[in-house]
């Protein structure tokens, strides 16, 4: 008991906080519940600060990347430049998006309340675009094809093509019918080089010339797997976002109505030709009127700035050397199993704190048995894909639940990481995953209790909040910011700029989490608080 007394006052003064990119609302998707929590799933609604008018919005289901991709602030910054929004739904509400569920029902109900609780009154219009990555990769496609007039653009990232036969949740692919079609719909589809796999290509090419009135754009991710998301391929999804509303938005739209989107002609756009494996002579990107090489065997993109971008990715990566990565823990390399889904998975050893844990990635040989001296210059990064986790420093990492809710029975357990390096002029870049599952919850030990008063509403132009939430077993406790334009750090709750034309007042919700200690300390049931943001002294 001495050593457990000893333990709590050393960790005592430390105050945990998950700095993350700010949601401002949320709302319930009713009518819809998943089988990860039993319960209705939440979605969360990221408006750019500046934005007077929504013009589009970007879903996206939980999966993996759609997080990492939603919350990095280079994307945020170009959706910022063209007024798009961003919505990410946790847990996911339909993997194939077939409206016999009622999904279509529930997400149109969902995108009213998220105007309404917004303050942007537009969102019950606005045009979509539905992006998804792996599991989630094949809805984006059936989304559009079942909201044709309403689908701005997709993008289905590390995943599969339209109407393909192996969707990336491993089921049968929804049977679209004979009058439903994406045609004028702008579409891409990437998928990783180190992921590459023929039979998923050519259902693409396939349903390009099933469906010549289709604009399908593809990109070889290369030098990257399909586990990740690196920041050039966030500014060229960016990019497709951008020359997607240039191309379709009205020049004049009004909030209360639905948007008028203009179609996309094919014969308008350039053609390239599909990513190959090194040494294959290929045709020259052109008009599509003028394309020389073989059509079969091309994919179209909106101009020559795209066609472009997308051989100067592959031709940067072209002839190089391979260069792998492996995961070492306590100078000892982890095991890499390729039948593994992560190829590297953890197991949880935490500091006394039980939470911190570090790991650090390595050059290896192709063989992933033995370290390398064989690889390009510069460092590696470890980073976050997803999860309850946070980067502190180069190879530390702890456990921090977050929005996604500690009550995920599929997910709340489990943090995904990803080893990479940009490679140089010899070398690719190199990525490898890593999965770790940690015990959820503690279960033995003392009981602990969470002690959190409430919070008073507080006048706009506010900078912070201060926190003081206890736990009864004198543990430092966590927090996180579910919804509302805030941060934390050093125990405060710091207040954010407020889109534009924000609905007032606005909520800010913070839970205080403290996960225990393994054998010692029970997890505490997590404890919410909220405020309000006021506008006018008045309404205090």
């Amino acid at each position: 008991m001495k050593k457990l007394v000893c333990l709590f006052v050393f960790i005592l003064c430390g105050i945990c906080v998950m700095p993350a990119a700010e949601w401002q609302w949320s709302v319930v998707v009713r009518g819809m519940v998943s089988p990860e929590t039993d319960d209705c799933p939440r979605a969360f609604l990221w408006i750019p600060p500046s934005c007077r008018q929504v013009k589009a919005v970007v879903v996206g289901q939980h999966n993996m990347t759609e997080e990492t991709l939603f919350e990095m602030p280079s994307f945020r910054a170009e959706l910022e430049k063209s007024g798009i929004a961003l919505v990410w739904i946790t847990p996911g509400l339909d993997q194939q998006w077939n409206v016999d569920t009622g999904v279509q029902e529930a997400f149109d109900a969902m995108m009213g309340e998220l105007a309404e609780v917004s303050g942007y009154a537009e969102l019950k219009y606005v045009p979509v675009v539905p992006l998804g990555h792996s599991a989630m990769a094949t809805y984006p496609w059936n989304f559009a094809a079942w909201n044709p007039e309403r689908t701005l653009a997709i993008v289905s990232y590390h995943g599969d093509a339209p109407r393909t036969n192996l969707c990336g949740y491993g089921r049968e692919n929804l049977e679209w019918g004979r009058t439903r079609n994406i045609d004028g719909i702008p579409g891409l589809m990437v998928e990783g080089e180190y992921e590459w796999w023929e039979a998923r290509v050519n259902p693409a090419l396939a349903f390009r010339m099933m469906y010549p009135e289709s604009c399908i754009s593809f990109l070889c991710d290369a030098g990257r797997g399909h586990f990740d998301i690196s920041e050039e391929t966030a500014s060229y999804i960016a990019l497709f976002l951008r020359k997607s509303l240039e191309r379709r938005y009205p020049s004049e739209q009004p909030l209360d109505v639905p948007v008028k989107l203009k179609p996309v002609d094919v014969r308008d756009g350039w053609l390239a030709e599909r990513w190959r494996a090194d040494g294959v002579k290929r045709a020259k990107p052109a008009p599509y009127v003028s394309y020389r090489g073989d059509r079969h065997d091309a994919f179209w993109y909106f101009d020559r700035e795209m066609a472009e971008l997308t051989e100067a990715r592959y031709k940067a990566s072209r002839g190089k050397r391979m260069q792998y990565l492996g995961i070492v823990r306590n100078d000892s390399l982890l095991e890499y199993d390729p039948k593994l889904h992560a190829g590297v998975v953890m197991d949880f050893r935490p500091e006394e704190d039980g939470l911190t844990f570090h790991v650090k990635g390595v050059f290896v040989d192709s063989s992933r048995t033995s370290f390398s001296d064989r690889h390009a210059a510069g460092k590696i990064r470890i980073d976050r894909i997803c999860g309850p986790v946070e980067k502190v420093d180069d190879s530390t990492f702890a456990v921090r639940f977050y929005r996604m809710g500690m009550h995920n029975l599929r997910r709340t357990n489990e943090i995904w990481l990803l080893a990479s390096q940009d490679g140089d002029k010899h070398y690719k870049s190199a990525v490898q995953q890593l999965v770790m599952k940690i015990p959820y919850r503690n279960r033995s030990g003392k009981r602990q209790h969470i002690l959190f008063p409430g919070l008073d509403d507080v006048k706009e132009g506010t900078e912070s909040v201060p926190l003081s939430a206890r736990s009864d077993c004198g543990l430092p406790v966590c927090y996180y910011v579910k919804e509302g334009p805030a941060e934390i750090r050093d125990g405060k709750v710091f207040l954010k700029k407020v889109p534009l034309r924000a609905r007032y007042p606005v909520k800010v919700t913070v839970v205080a989490w403290q996960y225990g200690l393994a054998g010692k300390v029970m997890t505490a049931e997590p404890v919410e608080r909220s405020f309000y943001i006021i506008r006018d002294r008045g309404d205090l």
